[in-house]
């Protein structure tokens, strides 16, 4: 099973990157955290429906065939640690990869929403969408250890 982060923006800081890195790099072989970049689009018209449409298409475009598609939005559904190892460990009962969309400054196109499998909320607060990709890389691993019964998480 492969799980595609797949974000908006392609200028990350190295903290970001090496955060991401360090998580994805510890997930074993058969549970592959992918990081997908895509350019922001030019918001010189100031048409931010437009921006968030074509954004929405390069996301779109990225999601490998027959994924599991996830959105993320401050209004989606809240869910735990605990429930994402459950999630990961049906996907990975069904052979079915996930792709998880991170929008831009503007957030995600209502297509995204219409095409998306689910919809979660990481949190009430809003987090800069770079940091995102950390919070997401490390509990997509928290959420393996539990499934390994690891010992990183602890209750």
């Amino acid at each position: 099973m492969d799980i595609y982060l797949i974000t908006v923006g392609s200028r990350s800081a190295q903290w970001v990157l090496h955060g991401f890195n360090e998580y994805a790099r510890r997930l074993p072989k058969h549970c592959c955290l992918k990081l997908i970049e895509v350019k922001a689009a030019s918001r010189k018209s100031g048409d931010i429906e437009q921006v968030r449409r074509e954004e929405g298409r390069r996301l779109m475009r990225r999601v490998p065939p027959g994924s599991h598609v996830i959105a993320l939005a401050e209004h989606g559904q809240p869910f735990s640690t605990r429930a994402l190892a459950e999630k990961m460990e049906v996907w990975m009962r069904r052979s079915v990869n996930a792709a998880v969309l991170v929008g831009g400054a503007d957030g995600l196109d209502t297509k995204c929403f219409e095409q998306a499998d689910e919809c979660w909320s990481l949190s009430t607060l809003t987090f800069p969408h770079t940091l995102v990709r950390v919070i997401m890389a490390e509990q997509i691993y928290r959420a393996w250890t539990i499934l390994a019964k690891h010992p990183y998480h602890r209750e």
